[in-house]
């Protein structure tokens, strides 16, 4: 699939509803976004696609007025704007839904429609004005007009992203960008999504349409627009690309593969999966041996995360079974995964992995506390030291002084205490989910490395993550979970848009027969 020629890029004819001419943005020493150019016609579906950290979102927000760029110009209708605050985007027409909700629960969905721009009759809120106006902008998805008056935390995550695209479009937007808005929804609920996006485009209403699923992409957008390290490659007719040359301009041909770095051959299986089911994943198997690192890649949405949450206790499964060590697992809870040698690192480190104000012995020893006691009552404040001080030295913490509190540490250093928490007692399987997110290149080789020692101990390794290259650089066996289940397995060294293309929903030829052939046994 690798080497599929790009086609011509589109040729704009016509003034764009918005025009996006050197853009360039970048965050202290990172460069988010080299250079971008961007032509938006009035009703068109235009969809933007690119690796995690090529520079998509960073772009959007600078539409939106939530970034403002180092350099470049932007034009609305053919008249140069500056928008410097998120207020002043809507006041242009220009409204972004993301993929987390942003709603206030306990308001109805009226009030949260009009929040802010309530409709007034003399010195009162025109509750009836402001109903009307919400029920025909949901009529477009469906939804029954009670729903209207109902809160927001009452309802499924579908019609909430339902709500937040009739608050934009209550709005009057001329623009709308729609951030990974399939990412949490079910088929029906996307159907009723493009049919919506349909009738918007065909009222006028520009649509940037941002996804990591690029088969969806056929049935929705009118052109691609595809960046990489930064800089768009440009801009597409839909017609002329498949799922393969998509993915072919969205890694290039710089990524090299695997790190080649030779282990040892895997020994016994130390966790396996089968059939496990639960109410966001279904029919998952997979083996982890002794000294391999298992890579589960999937897309924003996929199931990636609730799979390796299941494997700690952190997700409730409805169905299947596993193994720890040849015995029958069901973890109870995270505490009953820890006693049992399983550890893992979760993906939000600032919600679930840290106490920021504490020291960085503290953070490191509270995960172990029967570890550090004496007696089973009283903690050894000589032996806290001591371990922070050893992991402070083996995985690189820069830091004057492990008391020093975990708030003063960079984001990759701050990861690397969460991770130190899980070694204190040699785990026999640790489970990362986003191990690297948000750390700089550095602090990712470095926790790539400490990823690789513990393999060469013997550790089970199992990583859950969205970052494409991350997966590839790492991986024995990478697995690709799409739509909540395991779709299709790659050995190291496979090729990247091939990987790609298959968490986006398809297959090359030969996975094909190699999946009938299985179905056949």
């Amino acid at each position: 699939m690798a080497g599929v020629a790009a086609p011509a890029p589109r040729a704009t004819v016509g003034v764009p509803r918005l025009s996006l001419k050197g853009v360039s943005k970048h965050f202290g020493g990172v460069q988010a976004i080299k250079h971008a150019d961007l032509d938006l016609m009035p009703g068109e579906v235009h969809a933007l696609v690119g690796e995690n950290g090529a520079g998509k979102s960073t772009l959007i927000k600078i539409v939106a007025g939530a970034e403002h760029p180092d350099t470049g110009t932007m034009e609305l209708d053919g008249k140069a704007v500056t928008v410097r605050t998120a207020s002043a985007a809507l006041d242009l027409g220009i409204a972004t839904v993301y993929q987390e909700a942003q709603l206030f629960g306990q308001l109805t969905v009226a009030e949260n429609t009009f929040l802010g721009r309530e409709a007034r009759k003399g010195p009162f809120v025109d509750w009836e004005a402001q109903n009307d106006r919400v029920r025909e902008a949901l009529a477009a998805f469906g939804l029954s007009d009670d729903i209207v008056t109902r809160k927001v935390e009452e309802l499924s995550a579908g019609q909430q992203q339902q709500v937040s695209i009739a608050k934009a479009l209550v709005g009057n937007a001329r623009i709308l960008i729609l951030d990974e808005p399939s990412a949490i929804l079910t088929d029906a609920e996307i159907d009723t999504l493009f049919t919506a996006i349909r009738r918007l485009a065909a009222a006028g209403v520009s649509v940037i349409y941002i996804s990591h699923r690029l088969d969806e992409l056929f049935q929705i957008a009118d052109v691609v627009t595809v960046m990489r390290d930064g800089e768009t490659l440009g801009t597409f007719h839909t017609g002329d690309l498949t799922v393969g040359s998509i993915a072919d301009m969205m890694v290039g041909g710089e990524f090299q593969g695997s790190s080649g770095k030779q282990r040892a051959a895997a020994r016994d299986v130390y966790l396996s999966l089968r059939g496990l089911r639960s109410n966001r994943f279904h029919d998952v198997s997979l083996d982890v041996r002794s000294g391999e690192i298992v890579v589960l890649f999937g897309l924003v949405g996929s199931g990636v995360a609730e799979i390796a949450s299941a494997t700690y206790g952190k997700t409730a499964i409805t169905g299947g079974r596993m193994e720890l060590k040849g015995k029958p697992y069901r973890p109870s809870s995270p505490a009953h995964a820890q006693r049992l040698r399983l550890a893992m690192l979760p993906a939000n480190r600032k919600l679930e992995g840290l106490l920021s104000f504490q020291p960085i012995a503290f953070n490191i020893s509270i995960g172990s506390l029967s570890f550090f006691s004496r007696a089973g009552v009283f903690m050894s404040r000589r032996l806290e030291k001591e371990k922070a001080d050893e992991f402070v030295k083996t995985l690189a913490i820069k830091t004057p002084d492990p008391t020093r509190a975990v708030s003063t540490l960079s984001g990759g250093n701050a990861q690397k205490v969460v991770l130190a928490r899980q070694l204190v007692e040699l785990p026999d399987v640790l489970v990362l989910a986003e191990p690297t997110q948000g750390v700089d290149i550095q602090a990712k080789d470095e926790i790539h490395k400490i990823i690789d020692d513990l393999c060469a101990k013997g550790t089970a390794v199992l990583i859950a993550t969205s970052d494409l290259g991350e997966a590839m650089r790492i991986a024995d066996r990478l697995i690709v979970i799409r739509n909540g289940t395991t779709f299709t397995e790659f050995e190291r060294g496979a090729n990247q848009a091939d990987v790609l293309a298959a968490a986006s929903g398809q297959l090359s030829g030969e996975q094909e027969l190699a999946l009938q052939r299985e179905g056949a046994r």
